[in-house]
């Protein structure tokens, strides 16, 4: 066998030959009470566009999975439980899924290892308060990882939803990863604050951009996960490209859709020694034996 062979399928539940997650990072406003900690400013636009999340756009999203029967995945970061303690319950109610997404939405590039700990815990304390139990997963804001933050998710026995290493369940360090993609993200094709941000792009471009991704994953028999944000596609057309999106998942048949939470566990139980990594950085190359020789 070459190793330029490709390995076996992965085994998928239920003869699925592959998988897919509806994902949403609530965002809303946290992002802006990260980025202005040191100063906030007297305006409004940026922060009236965040609050149509949890204000409109989340109902919006919730209503589409709800009228098509699908479960997903909603990472919520602790300020925005904090400020809208309805959420968490009505998602749980509804049959979704709750997990960790930062406080603030705090960055990992930002903040030290202690400061990511004492928030990791307040974030505990809150989704505890509002919904009497743990959550299962954590995603990182703006998916970066240190192995600090790893070593933490392992601690407390979550998987992790952050890293892209393979398209694949697979695990780092010990802990279940269920990788993320950023061409399956709303926000690189629709985020726009205005002042120089680049013009959102179409709904109908990037439906025909996600379903020939999403036949991709069924070729190559991969998981398709899909990232949406409150504020950004629960407005206007594209609530209604997503359901588009959705029915043609639905009618596929042979695609395994389950919250990240079923993937994660389903990958514990049948899978864990299927592509195991460590969480080794190199050195910088100045440390490296083709540089340093004499």
């Amino acid at each position: 066998m070459s190793m330029l062979d490709l390995p076996a399928p992965y085994p998928w539940p239920e003869g699925k030959t592959s998988a897919f997650c509806f994902t949403m990072d609530v965002d809303a406003h946290s992002p802006w009470m990260w980025n202005n900690r040191h100063d906030v400013p007297q305006l409004l636009s940026h922060l009236e566009q965040r609050h149509f999340g949890p204000r409109v756009g989340i109902r919006r999203i919730a209503d589409m999975l709800k009228r098509l029967d699908i479960k997903g995945s909603f990472y919520v970061p602790g300020a925005v439980a904090e400020a809208h303690p309805w959420m968490l319950p009505a998602l749980l109610d509804a049959g979704h899924e709750v997990g960790l997404h930062g406080y603030f939405h705090e960055l990992v590039t930002e903040v030290s290892d202690e400061e990511f700990t004492r928030v990791l815990e307040s974030s505990l304390e809150i989704f505890a308060q509002q919904t009497g139990r743990k959550p299962k997963g954590f995603r990182s804001p703006a998916w970066e990882m240190t192995p600090h933050m790893l070593a933490e998710v392992k601690r407390h026995g979550f998987y992790d939803s952050s890293l892209m290493g393979y398209d694949t369940p697979h695990s780092v360090d010990g802990v279940v990863e269920v990788p993320v993609n950023w061409g399956t993200d709303d926000a690189i094709f629709f985020k726009f604050l205005g002042g120089g941000d680049p013009a959102p792009r179409s709904p109908a471009e990037i439906l025909g951009a996600w379903t020939e991704e999403f036949e991709a994953s069924r070729r190559f028999g991969s998981l398709f996960m899909l990232t949406v944000h409150d504020w950004i596609s629960g407005r206007g057309a594209r609530p209604l490209m997503l359901e588009t999106l959705m029915e043609r998942v639905l009618d596929a048949g042979d695609v395994w859709l389950a919250t990240v939470e079923e993937v994660a566990a389903h990958h514990a139980a049948h899978a864990m020694d299927r592509n195991p990594v460590t969480s080794d950085i190199p050195g910088t190359l100045l440390e490296h034996s083709a540089w340093t020789r004499s």
